[in-house]
């Protein structure tokens, strides 16, 4: 695994970051890590941007997943924060959705660790004062 950590002092630069990633990753699953308020939504709303989303993205909190399809290529940004049971993985079909999108962009994946596959990435961000701090983890360089 090869691991990086970035600084990001403000808001725009967790925005940069997203789309930074997003011409790195087209593809594969990312886990987003880190306590309410960390930027994790932040950054899926970088790297959609990039993709060329110009409507709003929100953390699907409520909705569980919501899907975008941008310039031919099915995303999914899946928000875990009120999974309680297993289940209701299952009960959402969160493994078939998995398999027919592209990219997947996963907050709160602790709450489906039972049942969902290793990831490709993995962003833990933390709160460092006024700012984040981005532990980036590649697991197919």
């Amino acid at each position: 695994m090869n691991c990086q950590l970035v600084e990001l002092a403000t808001e725009t630069d967790t925005l940069a970051l997203g789309a930074s990633l997003a011409k790195r990753i087209e593809s594969g699953l990312v886990f987003l890590e880190g306590e309410l308020g960390s930027g994790k939504t932040t950054l899926v709303r970088g790297w959609l941007r990039a993709l060329g989303r110009k409507g709003p993205v929100t953390s699907p909190t409520y909705t569980l997943i919501e899907p975008y399809s941008l310039n031919g290529v099915h995303i999914l940004h899946i928000d875990l924060y009120r999974i309680e049971k297993i289940e209701e993985l299952n009960y959402i079909g969160l493994l078939e959705q998995l398999e027919l999108s592209h990219l997947q962009l996963v907050e709160w994946p602790e709450q489906g660790s039972e049942v969902l596959p290793s990831p490709d990435l993995v962003v833990k961000l933390t709160r460092k004062g006024e700012g984040r701090t981005a532990n980036i983890g590649f697991f197919n360089d």
